[in-house]
């Protein structure tokens, strides 16, 4: 378990078990509505997806618990492989833009951070950097990839910083009409602060 001081709270991070998962599943989707700034129905659109990811294979969660165990932050993510959404959406984008045996390449022995969210009043104080280090903890794939809207945020200047790179950039996944960008790097991630230390 990961302890950090953040805004007056303590916050502690903590993996959850896919029961776990479940049972807190209406506070993650308003965390992720909220840091998203999506629509309040969209959280009734995930639910469903998001109880699928947690039964694939080497699906893993971590959760930012305040001080009155209130959820304020999660990270999910599995092993990526074809025929899920995600994968067959990047290979079509870098399969145009750089052909089959590139995307093919770069699309191998890669985990997936599926999604990473913070309480919008919880960010600026490093939650979103102990998530995303606690997450991919001990994941044996040889690469992360991950995607996030394009455009000046907390999310770019944490990956830039942690050293990912552009896999493909202003791409339209299917359902949404911004841009994204997809990004990675190498596993595993370079040593981190000090447990108990804010990092952002």
């Amino acid at each position: 378990m990961t302890a950090t001081s953040s805004g007056e709270n303590v916050v502690r991070v903590v993996p959850l078990s896919a029961e776990e998962f479940r049972t807190r599943l209406p506070e993650a989707l308003s965390v992720y509505v909220a840091a998203m700034r999506y629509p309040t129905g969209t959280a009734e659109q995930r639910r469903p997806m998001w109880l699928t990811h947690a039964l694939r294979t080497g699906w893993r969660c971590v959760a930012a618990l305040d001080a009155d165990d209130v959820l304020v932050g999660l990270a999910y993510g599995y092993p990526g492989a074809p025929g899920q959404w995600w994968y067959e959406q990047v290979h079509r984008g870098l399969s145009a833009r750089a052909g089959a045996d590139v995307a093919a390449a770069r699309l191998t022995d890669y985990f997936e951070l599926t999604e990473i969210h913070v309480r919008p009043d919880r960010q600026g104080h490093g939650l979103g950097e102990q998530l995303l280090r606690r997450l991919l903890d001990d994941v044996r794939s040889a690469r992360v990839l991950l995607s996030t809207p394009e455009g000046p945020t907390r999310a770019w200047t944490l990956y830039r910083r942690l050293g990912f790179e552009d896999v493909l950039r202003n791409y339209h996944f299917a359902g949404d009409p911004r841009a994204f960008a997809v990004l990675g790097r190498a596993l595993p991630l370079d040593p981190g602060p000090a447990s108990g230390q804010d990092s952002a």
